[in-house]
């Protein structure tokens, strides 16, 4: 496996893949790993996450640096993941005893509860666009739980992948309680009919989700998939245009864009819609693109070539259609996988920015009628990850949020994963939920007991 900086094209480093015999030793050594972490106590499980923190937070300048390298977030965001994989295990450590005691439940027992058993081996198919904050949201609840993790990262980032290992083996965490796999995707999904993977959580494509969801059905596995988003921003009439068009710069170019929550489809009550597009076109085109390790940097570049090929296409097509460009809409004439920061308005659906997920810089603008039109544009999507609301009546915000097909609904906010709060999508966006106290509980055994 090769990792190659986007922001040259240069050739980092190259990791031998594991073959068959290295595949199998870690599955051993994980079950090893499980028979025993399993009967270890919530406080000893609080205090390695506690020391996983203390690990991330010491190590953080050599892990942002590593995850800028081999996928081009800008360095202080790069940063900043570390501290939220960080604040992820304090929470769970401080948390998780509480949200996994047994619970008692009158019945005509003399006693019954319900205990929350680990189910064993969790495989995780992890992404390259948030390359620690993707495992460590997946891998740390399983961890209290009980459970044993596997990981399976994307091929570009197996520096991270090797990393993450490290930090939990640091952290005395059991030889085999995290371990990391270097395998290609096809490798991984056969891996689904192991006897020893219990269960499976995938960050990632529809695609990738569908293959994955199919054969963990056909094994009659658990299954959490979290996947692609086209998150509406919803625009009323009645909000600050200025300060609104500000933040959608924010939520669209969050990680480079490359974030299945980011704001992708603008939706802007006709009364604000010119003013919109040409404040947030002028924010767009300020931004400043370069090195990704420059702290001046505000855009670094796509993660490979071939997704700034792909996005590229998604826009041509579009203004081809009708689109209009307000800013952008090109790759830029210098070396790695960069893409210009792009607005387009008068986008309708059935164009490929409406229809599809955009991963990078470009956002679209689509006028609405009135408020119903708004909705109706929203839940228009065979997406449901999240969607924004802004506007200057919070309470008719709730009222409207309930009516959004999306896992999550944030007013006057950006969406944004939170480990107190629960996250994962319907439609398209699959299903399950990562953090808090839903999430701890996806790879657990529910298990009643009854006693006379």
């Amino acid at each position: 496996m090769n990792a190659i900086n986007p922001a040259t094209g240069q050739l980092l480093r190259e990791y031998p893949e594991h073959d068959a015999t290295e595949v199998e030793r870690r599955l051993a050594l994980a079950l090893r790993a499980f028979a025993a972490w399993r009967r270890t106590g919530f406080a000893e499980r609080a205090e390695r996450l506690r020391a996983a923190a203390a690990v991330l937070r010491r190590d953080r300048d050599a892990l942002a640096r590593l995850m800028t390298e081999e996928m081009g977030k800008p360095i202080a965001q790069a940063e900043a993941e570390v501290e939220k994989c960080a604040v992820a295990c304090e929470h769970f450590a401080e948390h998780g005893p509480g949200d996994l005691a047994p619970q008692e439940i009158a019945t005509d027992a003399s006693k019954s509860l319900v205990r929350f058993d680990p189910l064993g081996l969790v495989l995780a198919v992890m992404p390259w666009n948030f390359p620690l904050w993707q495992v460590f949201r997946a891998a740390v609840p399983a961890l209290m739980a009980g459970n044993v993790v596997v990981l399976k990262h994307a091929s570009n980032v197996p520096g991270c992948a090797l990393a993450a290992e490290r930090v939990f083996a640091v952290a005395g965490f059991p030889d085999g309680a995290f371990s990391t796999l270097l395998i290609d995707a096809a490798r991984a999904e056969a891996l689904v009919d192991h006897e020893a993977i219990r269960a499976i959580t995938l960050t990632g494509s529809e695609a990738a989700g569908m293959k994955l969801a199919a054969r963990a059905g056909a094994a009659l596995k658990k299954c959490v998939l979290e996947l692609g988003g086209s998150d509406p921003f919803l625009v009323l009439a009645d909000a600050e245009v200025e300060r609104v068009a500000a933040e959608a710069v924010a939520a669209r170019l969050i990680n480079n864009g490359e974030s299945c929550i980011a704001a992708k489809r603008f939706i802007v009550e006709e009364p604000l819609a010119e003013r919109f597009e040409w404040l947030f076109g002028q924010r767009m085109a300020r931004l400043r693109v370069g090195d990704p390790m420059d702290r001046a940097t505000e855009l670094g570049p796509l993660a490979r070539a071939d997704l700034a090929d792909a996005l590229d296409r998604q826009v041509r097509e579009s203004v081809a259609r009708g689109a209009r460009v307000v800013t952008g809409g090109a790759r830029p004439a210098r070396p790695g996988s960069y893409y210009a920061p792009t607005v387009l308005a008068h986008v309708t659906p059935g164009m490929p920015v409406f229809d599809e997920e955009t991963f990078g810089p470009v956002a679209a603008v689509i006028r609405a009628r009135d408020r119903a039109h708004a909705l109706e544009l929203a839940n228009q999507s065979r997406y449901g990850l999240g969607a924004s609301i802004w506007t200057g009546d919070a309470d008719a915000a709730l009222a409207l949020a309930a009516d959004l097909d999306a896992g999550s609904v944030f007013v006057n906010g950006a969406v944004r994963s939170d480990p107190r709060l629960p996250f994962g999508g319907v439609k398209r966006s699959g299903y399950g939920r990562e953090l808090s106290a839903f999430g701890l509980r996806e790879f657990v055994n529910v298990k009643t007991v009854w006693v006379r």
